[in-house]
């Protein structure tokens, strides 16, 4: 049974689902990487989580990776793992 910690936040009226991956999720081919995301989706919905999915990885020497809408970067180059640990209100599994 997956269980995944996520972060279901609101910034500038639009809902983000971060979830954070192990960073062997960034060696993945980007079709992995999509389907992955795709599930992730999917299941968020059925458990009534509003909107988008962005997975966040550690990609070495503290910095953190992540696919995210391009409108988006700024946001998710600006915060921290931390923040995201601090973020964390809801549990995600099947």
């Amino acid at each position: 049974m997956p269980r995944f910690k996520v972060a279901h936040v609101r910034e500038q009226n639009v809902d983000l689902i971060i979830i954070p991956l192990d960073s062997t999720f960034g060696n993945k081919t980007s079709r992995d990487q999509n389907e992955t995301i795709g599930e992730l989706q999917i299941r968020s919905r059925a458990a009534g989580l509003a909107g988008t999915v962005v997975p966040v990885w550690d990609s070495g020497g503290g910095r953190m990776a992540f696919i995210a809408p391009q409108q988006w970067h700024p946001f998710f180059s600006s915060i921290t793992f931390q923040w995201i640990a601090a973020n964390i209100n809801r549990e995600l599994s099947w």
